[in-house]
């Protein structure tokens, strides 16, 4: 049997919450085709914003707290609520589903990336919805994804997705702000890496959640780094059979047609970086030609680093170029054209940027 590609749905605050309670009429429509696609070859996992809106209403709050303690609070309280309803709605049309509460660590941990990886993959398998949230409750200031955008494509890449699609407020990008300007346009298509999607600004500011336009331009590079397409659209009965269907729907930023495997995925996102180095014009070209870095190619070092670091690499011109994982300390070897000359980092754990 063809296994099922997977499509990540992220849905945003303003479109599951609507007049400051849950949008359940979006579950049930979500649930109602989720239930038609997956018969058609494909898997759902789901990145939910909501539970700290629930959770303030709950607590009779007037609007969405911003200080940590505050956050962790209304977001527990809200969880149980949000999931409760996916549960109770999803299983109106014989759909399960399972919580999932990931935190930032998981990423930077290559055992615990590795380890998430096959719970979500073997949630899928058993025919199981993940339906995903940051875990608030833990987080402090470093550990927070600090939206739920970047989250999913995080999500995506794990679960080496066909689509990451972020359902918002607005139908997509626009080249302006539709809210100040009669003359914004909605950009249709975008290339991930171009300067144009580099150079939007947020488009959208409001009080119900922390993730803007700016946040989705940021995972939509991400994905796209990773080789996934992202399609940022509205809310609609017909817009999940439109995503599959590659119909024209919302803006859709066009990945990188080169397929990145999950480890060095990791280095771009997950992996810790302790060392800084230099190297010379000589080395960058030869990373760029698939080599190792050698330590005749260092100018500097401008952050030390043990056996297995985190280690970013600039050029000469101060720009970071590549990211890995050292195969030596920086204590043993020596810079300068007449030094002995050692693998630093091997070439099967760099990762060009």
């Amino acid at each position: 049997m063809k296994s099922k590609k997977n499509i990540v749905l992220k849905i945003g605050t303003t479109s599951i919450i609507k007049d400051g309670e849950l949008n359940k009429d979006l579950i049930n429509s979500l649930a109602s085709s989720i239930k038609e696609h997956k018969q058609n070859g494909f898997n759902f996992i789901i990145v939910t914003s909501g539970a700290v809106q629930l959770g303030a209403n709950e607590l009779n709050l007037e609007q969405r707290p911003t200080a940590l303690k505050s956050l962790q609070v209304a977001s527990s309280v809200g969880q149980i609520t949000l999931v409760n309803s996916f549960k109770e709605i999803f299983k109106t049309k014989d759909l399960r589903i399972a919580q999932v509460l990931m935190s930032k660590n998981v990423l930077e941990d290559r055992n615990q990336f590795i380890n998430t990886s096959d719970a979500l993959n073997e949630l899928i398998a058993q025919d199981i919805i993940p339906v995903i949230n940051e875990n608030d409750i833990v987080a402090t200031e470093e550990l927070k994804f600090g939206d739920n955008d970047r989250l999913s494509a995080i999500v995506a890449i794990v679960v080496k997705a066909e689509k990451l699609v972020l359902i918002t407020n607005q139908e997509g990008l626009f080249d302006s702000d539709p809210e100040k300007s009669n003359n914004a346009e909605k950009i249709n298509y975008i290339e991930y890496d171009s300067e144009e999607l580099a150079e939007l600004i947020p488009l959208s500011a409001t009080g119900e959640g922390v993730g803007g336009f700016s946040t989705k331009i940021m995972a939509s590079q991400m994905a796209g780094f990773s080789g996934i397409p992202t399609q940022i659209i509205t809310w609609s009965d017909e817009c999940i059979k439109k995503v599959v269907n590659s119909e024209d729907i919302g803006t859709l930023v066009r990945p990188s047609s080169k397929k990145v495997k999950l480890k060095k995925l990791w280095i771009a996102y997950g992996m810790p970086i302790i060392g800084k180095i230099m190297i010379d014009d000589g080395a960058k070209n030869a990373l760029t030609n698939d080599a190792s870095l050698l330590s005749i190619g260092i100018k500097e070092i401008k952050v030390p680093f043990e056996n297995n670091d985190g280690v970013e690499i600039f050029d000469s011109n101060n720009l970071l170029i590549a990211k890995g994982i050292s195969k030596i300390s920086s204590k043993e070897f020596s810079l300068g054209k007449e030094a002995e000359s050692k693998v630093v980092i091997h070439k099967d754990n760099l990762l060009i940027l």
